[in-house]
């Protein structure tokens, strides 16, 4: 959020597919990885599903995305075949191929699906950073752990063959170059205040977090030792961003100037 999933989610490429998809062939960031907020829905899977004229809602689309996440949980990604895809949606094998082109471009939208998840749960929280440093990044942190934890065997079918699948990789890196940028600007800001000392360049900081973050992710949902046990893992890599960008110093919240005319405290 490496796949290991910074390979996964190399994680990347998020937030949180869409119709229309024609995938080339079929990432976590999981994701991977916090990753973290990155503010922008990617726009990249909106060619890869469905013929165009259907609903985006369409139920039988819906019943292969579903068929597929729950097999996906059961067994590895090389072993669901479209058949059991069709199978499972209640669909014929030629019906299957109206929606999609292949078992790939299902994973693909899943992906999609799972990153734009993962950025509409984050918002605008890392907008909201000055109000209380330590909350605000331990609310993003969570809300990509929930997410990518909900969504485990997607996370790891993309950590599976992110290595032999390139567009995964280009979509898991589009996806993870867009939470870079997010934190990237969210230290940027928190020097600027002074909230945060200077040091190391703000995008390698980010690039680095959201690296952990994912084979942090990676190892604990698969189970990948040595591994963080889940239920510490959101304290762990809070520690470590929160010592990482202000240095051990803790991070205080914005205060508002008062008035012009108020007295003195």
């Amino acid at each position: 959020m490496d796949r290991t999933l910074s390979s996964a989610v190399d994680v990347g490429q998020h937030p949180v597919g869409r119709n229309r998809r024609g995938v080339e062939a079929s990432t976590v960031r999981v994701a991977s990885a916090l990753v973290t907020a990155a503010r922008t829905p990617s726009h990249a899977g909106a060619t890869r599903g469905r013929r165009s004229g259907r609903s985006v809602g369409d139920d039988r689309e819906l019943a292969i995305l579903a068929t597929a996440e729950r097999l996906l949980a059961q067994r590895p990604f090389g072993d669901v075949s479209v058949d059991d895809l069709a199978r499972g949606a209640g669909i014929s094998r030629p019906t299957f191929y109206f929606y999609f082109p292949s078992k790939d471009a299902v994973l693909l939208t899943l992906l999609d699906r799972v990153t734009e998840e993962a950025d509409a749960a984050a918002g605008d929280v890392l907008d909201r950073l000055a109000e209380d440093p330590r909350a605000r990044w331990r609310e993003v942190i969570t809300r990509f752990h929930e997410t990518f934890g909900a969504h485990r065997a997607v996370v790891l079918a993309c950590a599976e063959v992110r290595g032999t699948n390139a567009e995964v990789r280009r979509l898991w890196a589009r996806v993870l170059e867009r939470w870079v940028q997010a934190v990237e600007m969210a230290v940027v800001a928190e020097r600027r205040r002074g909230a945060a000392p200077d040091g190391l360049p703000a995008r390698e900081l980010a690039i680095a977090l959201n690296s952990m973050n994912e084979r942090v992710w990676y190892a604990t949902f698969a189970a990948d030792g040595p591994a963080v046990a889940e239920r510490d893992v959101v304290d762990v890599l809070l520690d470590v961003w929160l010592t990482t960008i202000y240095r051990g110093a803790a991070p205080p919240p914005h205060r508002a100037s008062p008035p012009a005319d108020a007295p003195p405290g």
